[in-house]
């Protein structure tokens, strides 16, 4: 779904066994960087910003000062959290309610 987070567009899925998945989860999914386990979900962060795979296989770790101190590598979301791909990110339902609009579609 498409939201707004900090004025800027941001792409986030509501981590779900049921709902719809984007093409970017589906293919994250058959790549394993997002792993069912039982209900909890394992987010390999790397694989969802292929920037920092190149930048690993060329030793050049000059990315993860771009994307932060706070990407993490590997992280863990539960049913109902919301994966944000843009900011690299799990939010609960209610930091999710707080800080992200989502972006109306249509007329």
């Amino acid at each position: 779904m498409k939201t707004i987070y900090k004025d800027q567009q941001a792409e986030v899925w509501e981590i779900s066994k049921t709902n719809e998945q984007p093409d970017w989860v589906k293919e994250a999914f058959e790549k394993n960087y997002l792993v069912w386990l039982d209900d909890r979900l394992r987010i390999l962060m790397a694989g969802l910003f292929p920037p920092m795979i190149k930048s690993l296989q060329n030793d050049d770790f000059g990315i993860f000062h771009t994307q932060g101190v706070q990407f993490g590598v590997v992280t863990i979301g539960y049913l109902g959290d919301f994966l944000d791909v843009t900011n690299h990110r799990v939010v609960s339902k209610q930091q999710f309610a707080r800080q992200y609009r989502i972006e109306k579609t249509g007329n």
